[in-house]
């Protein structure tokens, strides 16, 4: 049991981080989309900001902390969870997708 539990925490770290880094991949093909009808990106400061202003984004992860800043010739989001591991995940369409 006490090898178990940990082992736990850890794979349940790994499976919301896997939630933050899928909401970062549908962000980054939603800007592209909005980019296609506007021509400029979208920044939003919050999940609900860019599931309210990204077409395509009904509803992100509950938990998931998510940014985006755009630019002229691009766009950078970050995103983690709650109760993931830690760690933040960047995309930047700049340098190709994700960090």
């Amino acid at each position: 049991v006490s090898i178990a539990l940990p082992k736990f925490a850890e794979y349940r770290a790994r499976g919301f981080d896997a939630r933050a880094q899928s909401d970062l991949r549908n962000v980054a093909s939603a800007e592209e989309a909005y980019f296609s009808e506007n021509e400029v990106y979208k920044s939003c400061a919050d999940a609900s900001s860019c599931a309210d202003d990204l077409p395509g984004i009904t509803t992100l992860t509950s938990g998931v902390e998510l940014a985006v800043v755009a630019t002229d010739s691009g766009f950078s989001s970050s995103a983690s969870h709650v109760q993931g591991s830690g760690q933040t995940f960047n995309w930047n369409s700049s340098l190709g997708g994700m960090q």
